[in-house]
């Protein structure tokens, strides 16, 4: 059986991150966790451009344009949605969520989602470098991975 998997190769293109200004305390955190792991796997600081949005809602579009622009090998979306006392949490989540799904179906290059959605603060401290790790490197691992994947899948 003839086995096709992404190798932890740095891309050929940059890197986009996608990360939004709301909850910067975490995100922020997620920002230099998916840095990291792009560094750490080979990718050129240089070759790793950050898009800042004013909040989760706005990471979609911006990523849309980011895959349509075909410049770049993959694209992170970072942002942090807290639930609060409203349904508006339902709404940004499930807007987010569906926009950046449709887009990963659609896109010729990894669309990674690390976008938390948690109950609380302390939840997402423990999402973006506590005891659960940092959801932003793992991002970060899974891009080139997928990305060279998707390389591969072009002559399979």
């Amino acid at each position: 059986m003839k086995t096709i998997e992404g190798a932890f190769a740095p891309p050929s293109r940059p890197v986009a991150l996608v990360a939004s200004r709301f909850n910067s305390l975490v995100v922020d955190r997620l920002v230099e966790g998916a840095r990291d792991g792009l560094l750490r796997h080979g990718v050129k600081d240089e070759d790793i451009v950050l898009f800042k949005v004013p909040g989760a809602w706005e990471i979609g579009p911006v990523a849309r344009r980011l895959v349509d622009a075909n410049k770049y090998s993959a694209v992170i979306a970072l942002g942090c949605v807290i639930r609060g006392d409203t349904p508006h949490f339902e709404q940004v989540v499930n807007g987010t969520t569906r926009a950046l799904g449709q887009l990963g179906y659609e896109a010729n290059v990894p669309v990674v989602f690390a976008v938390l959605t948690t109950e609380d603060l302390e939840q997402a401290e423990q999402r973006s470098g506590g005891k659960a790790g940092n959801k932003g490197f793992e991002a970060a691992v899974s891009a080139i991975e997928m990305a060279d994947l998707y390389r591969r899948l072009e002559s399979a």
